[in-house]
C-alpha cells in the first residue's frame, strides 16, 4: 500500500522525540513463530500445495503478513531467509499441521546451532501459542504454563547467543475467532485459555527483563488489545464484519488444500479464514508493533501515552479514508 498517514505521523514524531528505533538501528529482522508470521515456509515445503489459492503467495492471508509491514515501517526490505516461522507451529516441538514440520523449539535450536553469535543490530520476533490451544480440537488439553515456559526458553536461548532486541507478541482472544463456530462453551474456554496465557506471559516477560542483562530489550506487543478494539468498534477500523471469516475453513486445522471461493470484500473483514487475519488486519498489527518499538524507546510515560494515542488515531484515519494499494 501507499505510505499511510500513520507512517507520516511517526516520521514527524521522529523529528521531535529521542527515538532509538530507526532503519540505522535494525539491519535485519529474524522471525520465529507460526502461520501468523509465515511468509512461505510451509508453501515451499509442500511445493505450493499449502496454503492453496486464493491465499497470497504462500502467506496464510490474502496479502502480506504483519512482519512484512513492520519491515516496511523500518525501511527494511523483508528477507524471507531470516524468517523461520512455519504454519502449524506450537511453542514446543510439535506442529499441528504436518508433524514433520518444526515447532518453535526446533526453529530456535536450528538458528542458535547455526549461529554462534547473534547480530546485535537485528530485531528478533517471537510469536507463537495459538496452535497450542487449537490443539484442543485434536483432543489435547492445552497448558498455558507450559506454553509460556516454552516462550521464555526461546527468548533465553536467543539472548544466550547475543540477541538484544526481542519482540514478543501475546495472543488475541481466541474465543472470538470464527473457528469456535459461535459455540458459547468453546468460546468461553478459549477466552479463558487466552487470558491465562497472556497474564502468564506478561509476568514472565517482566521477570526476564529483571533477570537478563540490561542490554536485553524485551518488547511486548499487545495484539490482544488491538483485536478487542477492532471487535468492539469495527467501524473505527473500517471493518464491516469482525465475527465471520471471508473464505471459510483454514488449511491448517484441519488440513484442507482445496481452493476456497472469495465471497467477501477482504478489506472489510477482520478474518480471512476461521483462524487467520486478513492482510488489512496484518497491516494494523505491523503498525502496532512499530508503535511498540517507539514506546520502548521513549521512557517518559506522558510521551508514551501520546504516541499510542496518536497511533490509534492515525490507524482510524487510515481505515476511514482508505488509501489505494500499491
Amino acid at each position: 500500500m501507499q505510505k499511510q498517514i500513520l507512517s507520516v505521523g511517526f516520521f514527524l514524531l521522529s523529528l521531535v522525540l529521542p527515538l532509538k528505533v530507526s532503519a540505522q538501528n535494525y539491519d535485519e529482522i529474524y522471525v520465529f513463530g507460526d502461520s501468523f508470521s509465515d511468509t512461505g515456509n510451509v508453501f515451499h515445503f509442500t511445493s505450493g500445495a499449502i496454503p492453496p489459492k486464493p491465499y497470497f503467495n504462500g502467506r496464510f492471508s490474502n496479502g502480506p503478513v504483519w512482519v512484512e509491514y513492520l519491515a516496511s515501517e523500518l525501511n527494511l526490505t523483508f528477507n524471507p531467509n531470516t524468517n523461520f516461522a512455519f504454519g502449524g507451529t506450537t511453542t514446543g516441538v510439535d506442529n499441528i499441521g504436518l508433524s514433520i514440520l518444526p515447532g518453535l523449539q526446533q526453529q530456535i535450536s536450528s538458528f542458535t546451532t547455526a549461529n554462534n553469535s547473534a547480530n546485535p543490530n537485528a530485531l528478533y520476533v517471537v510469536w507463537a501459542g495459538t496452535n497450542d490451544y487449537l490443539d484442543y480440537f485434536l483432543g489435547n488439553i492445552p497448558n498455558p504454563t507450559n506454553s509460556v515456559a516454552n516462550l521464555s526458553a526461546a527468548i533465553t536461548s536467543l539472548t544466550a547467543i547475543g540477541a538484544e532486541d526481542i519482540m514478543v507478541v501475546n495472543l488475541p482472544d481466541l474465543g472470538k475467532f470464527p473457528v469456535t463456530g459461535g459455540d458459547t462453551p468453546s468460546s468461553n474456554e478459549f477466552s479463558t485459555l487466552t487470558s491465562a496465557h497472556n497474564s502468564s506471559l506478561a509476568a514472565s516477560l517482566n521477570s526476564l527483563s529483571q533477570q537478563l542483562s540490561p542490554d536485553i530489550n524485551i518488547i511486548p506487543v499487545d495484539v490482544n488489545y488491538l483485536f478487542n478494539q477492532a471487535i468492539a468498534n469495527p467501524k473505527k477500523f473500517g471493518f464491516t464484519n469482525v465475527t465471520d471469516s471471508c473464505i471459510g475453513d483454514s488449511p491448517i486445522v484441519p488440513i484442507d488444500i482445496s481452493p476456497q471461493p472469495v465471497v467477501c470484500i477482504p478489506d472489510e473483514f477482520l478474518f480471512w479464514d476461521e483462524i487467520h487475519p486478513t492482510t488489512t488486519t496484518h497491516q494494523l498489527i505491523g503498525e502496532l508493533a512499530f508503535a511498540a518499538l517507539l514506546r520502548a524507546s521513549v521512557p517518559e510515560p506522558s510521551v508514551v501515552l501520546g504516541v499510542l494515542t496518536f497511533a490509534l488515531s492515525a490507524i482510524s484515519l487510515r481505515k476511514r479514508f482508505r488509501f489505494p494499494s500499491r
